[in-house]
């Protein structure tokens, strides 16, 4: 595996949070991580998310100290709407962002790919985020919320990595109501999958298990 591609069931779930964890936690294992926005919207000057992330890999990988975020976001759009609708002029071409996530990954041992919105976010009218996951051939680390209602979000993103027949992880962001997501969801993960760990906690081990 040299691609690893983070996305979540949704927006605003903490995909960038969750890839600054993982740059610092590669690091510390002595793995070179690299850094890819394909597509970042809602963007009026500089990318936020794509300008936090290359700032944190300049710090441990100095094959990434003389990018721009024009270097790792292939595409940027003013509107903060899924890329098929942010991207008025029909810009996108598929294959830039391919070729963009293949030389980057000649600069790093792995690459950290970070999706925007959840797995079926439009780019195209027919391509969507999982299907780019898919052709660049890489793991997948579901991120999911802690909010009440995450367990049907978290299921239905899971059904749709098992259709598309991905590799996968998935962590929750203990974050948003975590006064209550012991008593409101944890039984279930509790019960149904053992396993599960979150972000915090769990991040080391995974990145472990990576190399």
């Amino acid at each position: 595996m040299r691609s690893l591609f983070i996305t979540a069931t949704g927006t605003n779930v903490g995909k960038t949070h969750t890839t600054l964890k993982l740059i610092e936690a590669l690091a510390k294992n002595g793995i070179r991580p690299g850094v890819y926005k394909p597509i970042e919207t809602g963007v009026t000057a500089t990318p936020p998310d794509a300008s936090v992330l290359l700032e944190a890999c300049k710090k441990v990988n100095p094959e990434f100290a003389d990018f721009s975020t024009n270097d790792i976001t292939a595409y940027t759009f003013p509107l903060p709407a899924a890329p098929f609708c942010a991207d008025t002029d029909k810009r996108i071409d598929l294959q830039r962002i391919i070729d963009m996530h293949d030389m980057l990954l000649k600069r790093c041992d792995l690459l950290l790919v970070e999706g925007a919105g959840g797995l079926m976010v439009p780019i195209t009218e027919t391509y969507m985020m999982i299907n780019l996951i898919k052709e660049v051939e890489a793991k997948a680390l579901l991120v999911t919320p802690s909010r009440l209602g995450c367990i049907n979000d978290t299921l239905l993103s899971i059904m749709a990595l098992k259709t598309f027949d991905i590799d996968f992880e998935w962590c929750v962001n203990l974050h948003e109501d975590k006064e209550r997501f012991a008593e409101v969801t944890q039984p279930y993960y509790d019960a149904v999958f053992p396993h599960w760990w979150h972000l915090d906690e769990g991040v080391e081990r995974f990145v472990t298990s990576l190399s």
